[in-house]
């Protein structure tokens, strides 16, 4: 049986597919309307296919960047295949840079979209358990602590921005430095610019 994640912020959108694809019982799927949650579904559910229309969350987006944690999340052995229910030309642009090979639009007939998902199933990778993780490493408010922090920002406008007190930074950043490995708080630095 296949697993498939559905991301998509359009209710009807969702419960279509899924109706659709619940005819076929070689499909088990699970749905979310949510892009942070996307992330977590797709590591902790694993599934074989992730289906999504990442336009639907335009108005939502604050930044592009954002679609990079449901890219990383896929990897290598996760396809991702992608809907457009409007055309959006920067999210278009990123998920062709990303390596998405296509985008569909929303108004397929359903036989050329059950073909592209057999197809999107069939090219996928084999899983290899060993090398399957079931969390990331560090958590999302970690990831743009870091990122702030490699951006040069000091804890204290890294405690406003993230709306945590300043003690709080130090400890997100220690929480950081251990679960990388670091020594001590220059090492990140020093090890991004060595050839």
């Amino acid at each position: 049986m296949h697993k498939i994640l559905l991301v998509d912020r359009c209710h009807y959108s969702r419960q279509g597919f899924k109706n659709w694809l619940n005819q076929n019982s070689e499909f088990s799927i699970s749905e979310t309307d949510n892009l942070f949650l996307a992330r977590e579904k797709i590591i902790q559910y694993r599934p074989n296919l992730v289906i999504a229309d990442f336009t639907s969350f335009a108005s939502s987006l604050h930044n592009i960047q954002q679609l990079s944690s449901i890219y990383s999340a896929c990897g290598a052995s996760i396809r991702l295949m992608l809907f457009n229910s409007t055309r959006h030309g920067k999210i278009e642009e990123y998920c062709l840079s990303q390596g998405s090979r296509a985008i569909y639009s929303k108004s397929v007939p359903l036989s050329e979209l059950y073909a592209a998902i057999q197809k999107q199933l069939s090219i996928r990778p084999p899983f290899h358990p060993e090398k399957r993780y079931t969390a990331p490493l560090l958590t999302l408010r970690e990831e743009r602590i870091l990122k702030l922090w490699t951006d040069e920002a000091n804890n204290d406008f890294i405690a406003r921005i993230m709306g945590i007190s300043t003690k709080t930074v130090y400890t997100y950043k220690r929480n950081i430095r251990m679960k990388l490995g670091v020594n001590n708080r220059f090492s990140l630095f020093i090890e991004q610019h060595q050839p």
